[in-house]
């Protein structure tokens, strides 16, 4: 079954890497959509140079530390507004604020209020992704089992064995899914914070091609970490989440 699910993830990549080569084809002009195989030779010396590992490490580094914390964070305020009725009803209004308040903004009052550096670069990316992760697990919070948390108290379970094997299990979907999203947007966020106030990062080099008009490098770049977060995403969070819903099999 894993088998087959990876060929056709991989059949469905190559299909997509297909249309890219008629969309280049019928567009012919290298200058606003170069064909996938023009890519492979610039991309190699990208990385001989040490370029694009360095500016993707940079990246990676802070698309982690907001993963980290925007997940902690948020999993832990969640938890306590699903579960404690008089905390969500004081924290709502909060939460409904951060989740319509633009990226772009928080990004730029960071930046005006911390400073042009990797602590406000973070930190603006976290605050954009810990409401969303608040109002999924909040909703996880809410709809766990009362009569397993029964089960737990008649057996006496310490808090640290409860949280082991009652809460975390029936959370796993709600993190996963928060998860999931959230890797999505955030490197996405980070992308933006570097494109407006770092000096290096895969979104610096974005804008330094973009002042160049230079498509294909535009392309080298951002595919470089859609791949690092496929991989991620195939190797960690998919095999963790089969992981998770192993006690919800029949």
């Amino acid at each position: 079954m894993r088998g087959r699910a990876a060929l056709t993830r991989i059949l469905s990549l190559l299909m997509l890497v297909a249309l890219w080569a008629l969309a280049a084809r019928l567009t012919a002009d290298a200058t606003v959509l170069p064909a996938p195989g023009a890519l492979i030779a610039p991309a190699w010396a990208e990385i001989a140079s040490g370029e694009l590992p360095y500016h993707l490490g940079r990246t990676f580094i802070r698309v982690f530390w907001a993963f980290a914390l925007a997940m902690s964070l948020g999993a832990v305020l969640g938890f306590a507004m699903g579960r404690f009725p008089a905390m969500d009803r004081w924290l709502d209004a909060w939460l409904v604020v951060f989740l319509n308040l633009p990226a772009l903004v928080l990004i730029v009052l960071c930046y005006l209020w911390i400073g042009l550096n990797e602590t406000a670069a973070i930190v603006a990316v976290t605050l954009n992704k810990v409401p969303n992760v608040v109002a999924v697990v909040r909703e996880g919070a809410r709809a766990l089992d009362p009569e397993l948390d029964a089960m737990a108290r008649v057996f006496r379970m310490s808090p640290a064995t409860r949280l082991r094997h009652v809460l975390v299990p029936q959370l796993a979907p709600y993190l996963s899914a928060a998860g999931r999203s959230g890797l999505a947007i955030i490197w996405k966020i980070v992308l933006v914070v570097e494109f407006l106030g770092r000096s290096n990062g895969i979104g610096f080099k974005i804008h330094l091609f973009f002042q160049q008009f230079d498509v294909g490098m535009v392309l080298i770049y951002a595919l470089s970490f859609i791949a690092v977060m496929l991989a991620v995403e195939t190797f960690a969070l998919q095999p963790w989440e089969r992981r998770a819903r192993r006690w919800r099999a029949p």
